[in-house]
């Protein structure tokens, strides 16, 4: 870019600082700068460019000539040569800057007279289109996304690889991986090993205004259940209270025992202690362990040995046994899985259990803690309401729906810690005479 800069700045006018106000603050910098030098430069700039172009960027050929001949025509010329206008010299002007061109330029409404065949616009949505998307923005996909289930893992991206510094002794901080189990189905808890639905399906027995033979078919099991809890519950205290007995009475019994022997006879005679009790000259009759003779370590080692040559022999044996008959073992796991096929073909009509009342749980522990026991959703007979307006709700949807998912296999079971645990504080007294030294 060509430096901008006046041919008169420098021409014989003496040095002077120009006349510039304060410029102390940010906006009188930017209000009081000056700027006339700038612009005169970029006037004579423009009028470089209107003469053909900019003196510097041109070489010394196309500013300079060499004249050898001399000019013609300044014989013929005379010496009083009629003088124009300024008007005109200034019209005579031409500027090297092409002008822009006033030809009439080409639209998309030009045609060539003939009238085209109408066609449908494409610019807009039609009221069809507008429908789709409706339907898309509300989750229907049934007919613009196939949606299928993904065969891997989209969150389990690798982990980019890190250049190891020799370096660096510090070691970085590694994030936590998921576990493996993390990829794997959840196993049920149901003993035949179904999967369980997230919302079970309820009998009869829970209607509002049930059926007598439904109602009273469950109210007999839940009364069952209730009265089977209440046995295990006596059964218990009667265990604990004998158990409470038994130790009142043995310790009674200790207690008695220790009063005798306190009244024995060598307190009563305790002239005689020294003499009679022989305590002194005792020796120990329990036998002391002797230390192994080499002897015996040696006959243990090889007994050793020997077992477990004879164990490695029996493993050969069977192994050699096993691989005479693979064929008969091959068959024998194909016969088996045909039969867990066919059965699996069977039941796949109940693959997913509907109601969790008529199937038996495998455990009732997945983790540290138990499986929390359902709700007694049952009302009295008494309690039962003809009009729904008179019902009360019973249950509580967040427990059944907790439940669920530890019957599935989800979660594990936890327990609620309300708070959490404190670090122990332990206090101790300053002693303040050691802050005195003499």
């Amino acid at each position: 870019m060509p430096v901008i800069k006046s041919k008169t700045i420098g021409s014989g006018e003496a040095p002077s600082q120009p006349n510039q106000p304060s410029r102390k603050g940010k906006k009188a910098w930017r209000k009081n700068v000056d700027v006339s030098e700038v612009q005169h430069g970029l006037v004579e700039l423009n009028e470089e460019i209107i003469r053909g172009g900019v003196i510097k960027e041109k070489a010394s050929e196309d500013l300079f000539t060499v004249d050898v001949k001399g000019d013609s025509q300044l014989a013929k010329r005379s010496k009083h040569v009629k003088k124009t206008l300024k008007a005109d010299d200034i019209l005579a002007q031409r500027s090297a800057v092409p002008a822009v061109s006033m030809r009439k330029r080409p639209s998309d409404k030009t045609t060539n007279g003939l009238i085209s065949a109408k066609r449908q616009r494409t610019g807009w949505v039609s009221h069809k289109e507008l429908c789709r998307l409706k339907r898309v923005a509300d989750g229907q996909h049934d007919n613009t996304i196939d949606v299928k289930d993904a065969t891997y893992d989209v969150w389990d991206m690798p982990a980019p690889v890190q250049e190891v510094d020799v370096n660096d002794f510090i070691p970085h901080q590694e994030k936590a991986k998921a576990p493996k189990t993390m990829k794997k189905a959840p196993i049920s808890l149901l003993e035949n090993g179904k999967q369980v639905a997230a919302v079970q399906t309820p009998s009869g027995g829970y209607s509002y205004n049930p059926v007598f033979t439904d109602y009273e078919v469950r109210l007999a099991e839940e009364s069952e259940k209730a009265l089977e809890v209440e046995r295990k519950r006596v059964a218990a205290e009667e265990a604990d209270r004998l158990k409470q007995e038994a130790a009142a009475k043995s310790a009674a019994e200790a207690e008695a025992a220790e009063a005798r022997a306190n009244m024995s006879e060598w307190e009563e005679d305790s002239e005689w202690e020294g003499f009679q009790s022989g305590a002194e000259d005792g020796k120990l009759t329990a036998k002391r362990p002797e230390r192994k003779t080499q002897t015996q370590r040696n006959r243990i080692k090889r007994r050793k040995e020997e077992e477990r040559l004879a164990k490695h022999k029996a493993a050969v044996k069977t192994q050699r046994r096993q691989e005479h008959r693979i064929t008969e073992i091959a068959e024998e796991i194909e016969e088996r899985d045909r039969n867990r096929e066919l059965i699996l073909a069977v039941e796949s009509d109940e693959e997913i259990a509907t109601d969790l009342k008529e199937h038996k749980l495998r455990r009732k522990q997945l983790g540290k803690y138990k499986l929390p026991e359902g709700d007694l959703e049952l009302v009295l007979p008494d309690e039962l309401q003809e009009s729904l307006r008179l019902l009360k709700p019973e249950g509580n949807l967040l427990r059944d729906r907790y439940r669920s998912m530890l019957v599935r296999g989800k979660v594990e079971s936890r327990r609620h810690l309300p708070f959490h645990k404190l670090s122990a504080r332990k206090y101790t007294e300053k002693w303040t005479y050691k802050d005195f030294t003499i």
